[in-house]
């Protein structure tokens, strides 16, 4: 199993503050159950557009933002 991911967790637990079930954020979303329950399980591949569709029901989006680890030089 994926280990899951910042973004999973936060999934998650928006989904369970809005009291949604999976299957509620799959049609208030416009994208299956599957990937849903893929997104909350931490699947390391998933649709960019798919994804923000969910973000988009409670105001949020995927964005580029700093590592936590060490400088990457070019």
């Amino acid at each position: 199993m994926a280990e899951k991911s910042r973004l999973s967790q936060q999934v998650k637990a928006l989904r369970k503050q809005y009291g949604l079930t999976q299957e509620d954020l799959s049609y208030k979303s416009g994208v299956g159950l599957r990937f849903v329950r893929d997104l909350e399980q931490g699947k390391k591949t998933l649709r960019m557009d798919k994804t923000n569709a969910i973000l988009a029901l409670f105001g949020k989006e995927l964005g580029v933002v700093e590592q936590q680890r060490g400088d990457f030089e070019l």
